[in-house]
């Protein structure tokens, strides 16, 4: 009888452990979902920004005017993102590659220059992306050195 209680226990306990095992499991493809999903808005407002913007040229400011509620969207999501990544909500190697893309965008002219004309305006908002964004200009970088 105790071999039967014993191989019942055991049965019990490696039963538990492929439940917590497929849980784990769950939640990772979860995570990676929801990351895919913020993956395509990306790619989908890069293909509403002009051309110019993504090949690091200034915009006239007709084509400013024009593009300034793509650019909101995209500090929005940008923002979010890294709203994201400080709620553990995210991998740190997707946040990785996010700060990478986010950092290389805004360094472009055209992000700067919608960047700056959106700001005065952007008051109590994009807190975490106005961090990014400090600790990433030339002269904040200059300075910690």
């Amino acid at each position: 009888m105790s071999l039967l209680q014993d191989l019942a226990a055991l049965a019990t306990a490696v039963g538990v452990l492929v439940a917590v095992w497929q849980l784990w499991e769950s939640r990772k493809v979860a995570k990676t979902q929801f990351e895919d999903t913020l993956n395509a808005q990306y790619r989908a407002l890069l293909a509403e920004l002009p051309l110019e913007a993504l090949l690091g040229k200034e915009l006239s400011p007709v084509a400013l005017a024009e593009s300034l509620r793509v650019f909101y969207r995209y500090f929005d999501l940008s923002n979010e993102q890294a709203f994201l990544h400080e709620k553990n909500r995210v991998r740190p190697e997707t946040w990785a590659n996010w700060r990478e893309g986010i950092v290389q965008n805004m360094a472009r002219p055209a992000f700067r220059q919608a960047w700056e004309r959106l700001l005065p305006d952007l008051d109590g908002s994009f807190d975490e992306l106005k961090v990014l964004v400090r600790s990433n200009t030339p002269s904040q970088r200059e300075s910690a050195t």
